[in-house]
């Protein structure tokens, strides 16, 4: 029989309004000469901190992996003009670069090493790894056809074994210590009828041998890396291709589509538990970064601005936006910083190459 007080207790939290809990602020702005003409040229398509939070990456359209440590980009020390954010050049602010041979659609700190290495997937359909004392490449593969890998992962109970998502329609899970220049453990095709790109990769980070699986015909799928001939289950709800998916927790999933709207999971009944509409986007990718010991989501939108849900309510609880500078600025991507539940940082790049630094204190 169904608990009339919890029926009841949840129709009050989704008629409660959405209100924001934080005071966020600007605190950097960090850009380049290049930035001014609009092209999309220096397009930043992907931040990462590293999982002890002292470095943040940053990879996109560049050619480059961009490393800053968290103290080059907050800077909190140094003087400001009243309140107005603290304006950095990349060149000042970046500790330092490694350029790579093509444009880059996804990078991804190796857990375990340090904060040592870190991987990429780029657009000829090529995975490397880089040793960043050595500022040098230390594993390629070249095993998804010459097609753009979109999102790449580590599985976080085995840091070694990595796993890629392509242009190619599939996912592949690989080992270096297998040879072969990371030997395809397995690999899977998600729409067996048809091939359509696979957009992310999320290892679960919490609990358990799962990989899920964001595909351009708008399903999830969520895989046991010990057997993957057929998905564990199946998220349909989408109306567009899925374009990330990151895990809340061990059995909530939080994914992005091109229909405009995030969804929130059940991974145990596969139902859709809340939606979050209403940042825009229809045909890019803009970044997707959950906090999980916060409850924050954030994404990017078609309309240069920065959102941010709470995972209570489907509608935004802060936005932060520009005026675009030319017809088709974006944000193109976001990332949070895994601190404690009282404070926290964001970090957004957008299609003019400019990182935004945002901190955030529980009121």
């Amino acid at each position: 029989m169904t608990d009339i007080s919890s029926v009841l207790h949840q129709d009050q939290e989704e008629e409660e309004k959405a209100r924001c809990e934080w005071d966020f602020h600007l605190s950097t702005i960090i850009s380049s000469c290049n930035n001014l003409s609009g092209s999309g040229c220096d397009t930043i398509g992907v931040l990462e901190f590293d999982p002890c939070g002292n470095f943040l990456a940053s990879g996109g359209i560049a050619r480059k992996i961009r490393i800053y440590t968290v103290k080059s980009i907050e800077r909190e020390g140094e003087r400001r003009i009243g309140d107005a954010p603290l304006a950095l050049d990349h060149s000042n602010a970046c500790d330092f670069f490694i350029c790579t041979p093509a444009k880059l659609g996804s990078i991804k700190w190796k857990p375990g090493l340090g904060s040592r290495v870190l991987g990429s997937g780029d657009y000829d359909g090529v995975v490397m790894e880089y040793d960043l004392e050595k500022k040098m490449p230390v594993f390629e593969r070249d095993e998804h056809g010459g097609r753009r890998v979109w999102s790449i992962d580590y599985c976080h109970s085995d840091p070694v074994l990595g796993a890629s998502g392509s242009d190619d329609g599939t996912m592949q899970m690989w080992d270096p210590r297998c040879g072969d220049n990371g030997k395809c453990l397995a690999m899977v095709q998600p729409t067996k009828e048809y091939s359509t790109p696979v957009c992310c990769v999320e290892f679960n980070p919490f609990k358990g041998p799962i990989v899920a699986v964001g595909c351009a015909d708008r399903r999830v799928y969520a895989y046991d890396t010990r057997k993957m001939l057929d998905p564990l289950f199946v998220l349909d709800g989408h109306e567009k291709a899925v374009t990330y998916i990151r895990f809340l927790d061990e059995r909530t999933i939080i994914s992005s589509s091109i229909d405009g709207c995030l969804k929130m999971w059940n991974a145990e009944d596969q139902k859709v538990l809340r939606t979050y509409k209403g940042h825009s986007n229809s045909r890019r990718f803009v970044g997707l970064s959950v906090w999980k010991s916060g409850g924050l989501i954030c994404c990017g939108s078609e309309n240069n601005q920065v959102f941010v849900y709470d995972k209570r309510w489907g509608e935004p609880i802060w936005m932060y936006g520009r005026e675009p500078r030319h017809e088709h600025g974006f944000v193109s991507s976001v990332c949070w910083q895994q601190k404690d539940e009282n404070q926290c940082t964001l970090v957004a790049g957008d299609s003019d190459g400019v990182l935004r630094v945002f901190n955030g204190k529980r009121k």
